[in-house]
């Protein structure tokens, strides 16, 4: 497996870190609060020390959706601070979260003065292209195959051990109308494979969590093996 570029704030030099420390406000949320909302013009970028963060869109027809997790280091609202535009998505605490907020104006003073922060700012936006490209690509793919490949995904990204050693269980809450949001897919659809895989022992699921017990098998039916 490919490894994973760092995120936003490990890419950076110490000294880069230390300037965007001057100018941020560092601020501490409570897990299910939101912080940024869609549709507002608020011009600040938000930097994630510690946490999960999810990112939420809301149709004109009331529907909501999960589009994205965001993991520690990750840099947030930075498209909206580059085109001056409305946040296009809500950003909600999925666990207590630290933040560093900065004024979109001054991050992007440093940015052009500090080449290590455009460096990684420039890595950020690559990769969200990226991720946007496959998901587009592969929503040509069954369910099974793309939701197996996103528990393996949350698995390395915030999986824990089980206390008897028998699989690892998310780090996050997170409902089947989640993950179905994440697929582009209906929570029927998605309600159907983790009912069969519960039956096969490969996962357990309870009220918003959720514990793969056979990561070999989720192999198998993501990648074909």
């Amino acid at each position: 497996m490919a490894l994973r570029p760092a995120p936003f704030w490990e890419a950076l030099h110490a000294d880069d870190r230390a300037a965007l420390l001057r100018a941020a406000t560092r601020v501490v949320v409570e897990a299910e609060r939101q912080f940024l909302t869609q549709g507002e013009d608020s011009d600040h970028l938000v930097v994630l020390v510690r946490g999960w963060v999810k990112v939420i869109a809301q149709s004109h027809a009331g529907y909501r959706a999960l589009l994205a997790l965001r993991g520690p280091g990750e840099l947030l609202g930075e498209q909206a601070s580059m085109e001056s535009g409305r946040r296009s998505a809500s950003l909600v605490t999925a666990t207590p979260a630290e933040l560093l907020q900065l004024p979109a104006t001054r991050f992007h003073v440093l940015a052009r003065a500090r080449p290590g922060i455009a460096a990684a700012l420039e890595q950020t936006l690559s990769r969200r292209l990226r991720e946007a490209d496959l998901q587009r690509v592969g929503i040509t793919e069954p369910v099974p195959a793309r939701l197996a490949a996103l528990l393996l995904d949350l698995v390395e990204r915030c999986g824990m051990p089980e206390p008897d050693g028998t699989g690892r269980r998310l780090a996050l809450a997170l409902s089947q109308d989640d993950l179905a949001g994440l697929l582009l897919t209906s929570r029927r659809t998605v309600s159907r494979v983790l009912e069969q895989w519960r039956a096969q022992g490969w996962i357990v699921t309870g009220r918003q969590h959720l514990s793969v017990r056979s990561v070999d098998q989720l192999k198998a039916q993501a990648f074909g093996g």
